[in-house]
């Protein structure tokens, strides 16, 4: 008779703790119902990016010195610099400029270290493309 009084007894508190647990995932569950969707409907409506967002890679042309310093500190050697020397001038003249986004991490570091600030960072995350060559 005792060991059966006391099984009662442990499926009773049993039954308590899984009513207790129930009842606080319910309520957590209509705690959310009043909460506003985060999603947003993307084609239509375009998602606001932080201020430290780091999107496409914007390069001027007429201020690169051609120094290289974001070929060097790419973990990758992603930026393709070409240049050709002018004895006349004495300077390095930029011929062409490229970075293939395919492959681009956007770590951010070429951006930084350049000491002409003629990279920057946009806020630009629309990369897709059905052509890989594109994206160079």
């Amino acid at each position: 008779m005792f060991p059966m009084l006391t099984g009662f007894i442990s499926y009773g508190q049993q039954t308590i703790r899984a009513a207790r647990y129930i009842g606080q995932s319910f309520i957590i569950t209509l705690s959310h119902t009043n909460r506003l969707p985060i999603t947003i409907h993307y084609p239509y409506e375009k998602a606001i990016t932080s201020e430290r967002f780091r999107g496409r890679i914007h390069f001027e042309f007429d201020k690169c010195i051609a120094c290289e310093v974001c070929v060097r500190v790419c973990p990758i050697d992603l930026p393709l610099v070409d240049w050709r020397f002018e004895k006349d001038i004495k300077r390095k003249q930029l011929l062409n400029y490229s970075i293939d986004f395919g492959v681009c991490i956007f770590c951010g570091n070429c951006v930084e270290y350049c000491p002409k600030n003629c990279l920057s960072m946009t806020e630009e995350y629309e990369l897709s493309t059905y052509d890989r060559h594109e994206l160079n």
